[in-house]
């Protein structure tokens, strides 16, 4: 017997309302570990719960394209502070500018 296939729609169903979705709600529990939960074929289910270890840091996925590992991320950083050493922190005083007078006085 040939059984056949509908094919997927790349439109939205109608059941599903995203009107009151949050945007990144649950990122930061990436921070306190997560469970995932693996159920075999024979019934039994393996549970394993992972960490971020320690010093870990999540890059952003447009940082990722120019630093596809942890040796450029690093080499960048260390130039960074090489940089920040020879920059002196105040090289000219911020001068208060009167603030503007909008109407005359009287």
């Amino acid at each position: 017997m040939k059984t056949t296939r509908k094919k997927k729609s790349d439109a939205m169903r109608a059941e599903y309302d995203f009107s009151k979705a949050e945007r990144g709600k649950f990122h930061r529990l990436l921070d306190k570990g997560y469970t995932v939960n693996v159920h075999k074929k024979d019934g039994t289910a393996v549970v394993n719960h992972y960490m971020l270890a320690e010093g870990t840091v999540l890059l952003a996925p447009d940082v990722l394209e120019y630093f596809p590992d942890s040796e450029s991320v690093n080499d960048a950083l260390r130039s960074l502070i090489r940089l920040m050493d020879h920059v002196p922190t105040r090289k000219y005083k911020a001068h208060k500018s009167a603030p503007y007078q909008v109407a005359e006085r009287k």
